[in-house]
């Protein structure tokens, strides 16, 4: 049942998981009959089992004893109240082995309290068809079923080879519906060719039904169906029709200077401040924002709850940050199956800090995959399958951005480091803050020394991290891993003195006015929450950046 339930969600179409339930191996006549006790318990383990499973309904099927299937029948009822399909077999005399006629047959059947009675298995349509019609026609309470084999078996080279072929079973579809059924199907001999023959029959008889425009009229007596095709559930969703892609990759392929801010998710149960932050941002101009992930290893409101909210208020797009410090493997496809359903598709792959640097330092990173791993989920996922190699139902549509530092003390070991995350499939570089041009030009020239490239062979979203004060400058460069700030820049911010913060903007500004030529676009970076100052930046920006290429 698990498993029909998966491949129902990677078909994703609506269908029912029927649970089904046979008759028991041992005989149920006679001396060698055993206690009804032994057979209800025998059907409540397979039951309990369906249920646990997740079925939608029950099918028991194939039964050639009445007394038999009616324990069966108070063994569901007892323990669910999911709808119940009975189905017996008939042989060409139209009895049961145990002597039952269809007629008995539906009516001990419709006083047990079954949804539905019907005919399954036997020896092919037309007797089946004979047992239908002779259980008479459906209520309003009881439907009838009709699930025949196809026709007889031989045996050819080795294999069973049934008679009646998928043509067969479709031209067989009115003739069910007519003799009252309102659930057909195949049994054994059937195929998905046989079930797409039904289908497409049944569609036919619908629009017929409904004057030729495929719903049910009043008083036609067919039932609606689904409209989805025939699927091959097993098949990879690789060759389905791609997502289209996010506002992030549409921008970068446009050619328009794309501007991001990054948002620290609060440390409360409360959100509507980070939204109205948002709401600041977007007023000013931005073209996505940027929600950490626990930055730091301190503990902040999910990302993705945070990302959420603020596409669902504000329609303003989010680039998620997700860390493979805190989840395992299975966590993290789950989180992004879930955004990807949620409509956050940006995405930056980040190892994580380690917990020994912040909230909880005995807690521990799970690690599973780094960053560079991390990448390679998200670009499996676009695949439409999963680690295992399982279809999710559609190709995914996330842009993966990774990060580097271009600042590094070893540039050999980040360079190493940014091959293996762009072969890995990353869709963007964004660079922790630089403060100057040449900490950029000193990053390409070692690049080029390296690989004989002097681009990375990506869009770069360059990271600005304004300064406000000569302190904020020095903790920036002292106490803060990843982050340089050079002398020039700090003194620059100790001359300022009250004017630090109007300071901190115009050398922002200088440094996008230079760099903008070899990048294609900013990643802007807060501190301390200080979103207005962000806000001017971005204001500031736009004003000098046409929005267009």
């Amino acid at each position: 049942a698990q498993l029909a339930r998966e491949a129902r969600d990677v078909a994703g179409r609506e269908a029912l998981v029927a649970g089904s339930v046979g008759p028991l191996a041992a005989a149920v006549h006679g001396p060698a009959r055993p206690p009804e006790a032994a057979v209800a318990a025998a059907f409540r383990e397979q039951v309990e089992g369906l249920l646990e499973g997740g079925v939608d309904l029950f099918v028991l099927e194939t039964f050639n004893d009445l007394a038999e299937l009616l324990v069966a029948v108070a063994t569901v009822r007892r323990l669910s109240d999911l709808p119940v399909v009975a189905e017996m077999t008939f042989g060409e005399e139209l009895a049961a082995i145990d002597g039952t006629s269809p007629q008995t047959a539906a009516s001990a059947l419709a006083a047990a309290g079954v949804d539905g009675v019907g005919v399954n298995c036997g020896v092919g349509p037309i007797v089946c068809l004979e047992a239908l019609a002779n259980m008479g026609r459906p209520s309003s309470t009881v439907a009838r079923s009709i699930m025949p084999n196809a026709g007889l078996p031989q045996r050819i080279e080795g294999q069973f080879v049934y008679a009646a072929g998928p043509a067969y079973f479709g031209d067989v579809v009115e003739r069910c519906l007519a003799a009252g059924a309102r659930i057909v199907g195949g049994c054994c001999g059937t195929t998905p060719a046989h079930t797409a023959a039904m289908r497409a029959a049944l569609d036919r008889a619908l629009a017929r039904a409904a004057g030729g425009t495929g719903a049910a009229t009043a008083g036609s007596g067919v039932a609606e169906a689904p409209r989805s095709a025939i699927v091959d559930i097993g098949a990879s969703a690789g060759g389905a029709e791609p997502p289209p892609p996010s506002g992030l990759a549409k921008n970068l392929a446009a050619g328009r200077f794309v501007i991001s801010v990054e948002i620290d998710p609060p440390h409360s149960v409360r959100i509507e401040r980070t939204v109205e932050a948002a709401r600041l941002l977007q007023e000013s101009g931005v073209d996505l924002v940027n929600v950490s992930d626990s930055a730091m290893a301190r503990v902040r409101m999910g990302a993705l709850a945070v990302a959420f909210a603020i596409q669902h208020d504000l329609d303003l797009e989010c680039l998620v940050h997700i860390t493979t410090r805190d989840r395992n493997l299975m966590a993290l496809e789950s989180e992004l199956l879930g955004a990807h359903a949620l409509g956050v598709r940006d995405v930056l792959a980040l190892t994580g800090d380690p917990p020994r640097v912040g909230d909880y330092p005995t807690g521990t990173g799970i690690w599973d995959v780094d960053s560079t791993g991390l990448i390679g989920i998200l670009k499996r996922l676009n695949r439409g399958e999963d680690q295992a190699g399982r279809p999710i139902g559609a190709a995914a549509g996330f842009t993966v951005a990774c990060a580097v530092d271009p600042t590094a003390v070893d540039l050999d070991r980040e360079i190493e480091r940014l091959q293996g995350k762009l072969e890995a499939g990353a869709d963007v570089v964004m660079t922790q803050p630089i403060y100057a041009l040449g900490q950029w030009t000193a990053f390409l020239d070692r690049l080029e020394e390296r690989t004989g490239r002097r681009d990375v062979g990506r869009p770069v979203l360059i990271g600005v991290l304004p300064l406000h004060t000569a302190r904020h400058a020095e903790f920036l460069h002292n106490e803060v891993p990843g982050i340089t700030v050079p002398a020039d820049i700090r003194a620059a911010m100790h001359a300022a003195g009250e004017r630090g913060a109007e300071v901190g903007l115009e050398m922002a500004l200088r440094l996008l006015d230079e760099i903008r030529p070899q990048v294609q676009g900013t990643y802007i970076m807060p501190s301390f929450g200080r979103y207005e100052l962000a806000a001017e930046l971005v204001r500031r920006l736009r004003a000098a950046v046409p929005t267009a290429p």
